[in-house]
């Protein structure tokens, strides 16, 4: 995917992710965006090479959830093969 086409990809991400979280857990858009934005999720969203786009914005609340619960997003249930 061309490096251009990511921030798009990025900007769709955020607004979606950010109004779950905000949604489910009564913050601020911009206090959403600040733990998003420093998640390993979001890390590995920003990493081209791991394709996270493949996932629908559920999922990648999905991932950031489970990693503000358990530390890791790799333990969300879209990561591991049950």
């Amino acid at each position: 995917m061309s490096s251009e086409i990511l921030p798009y990809i990025l900007n769709y991400y955020d607004k979606e992710v950010i109004k779950l979280i905000c949604e489910k857990y009564g913050l601020t858009e911009w206090e959403a965006l600040r733990r998003f934005m420093k998640s390993e999720t979001y890390s590995m969203l920003s990493d081209s090479s791991l394709e996270m786009w493949d996932f629908g914005y559920p999922a990648i609340f999905n991932m950031w959830e489970c990693e503000q619960i358990t530390g890791n997003p790799r333990n969300s249930s879209y990561f591991r093969e049950e």
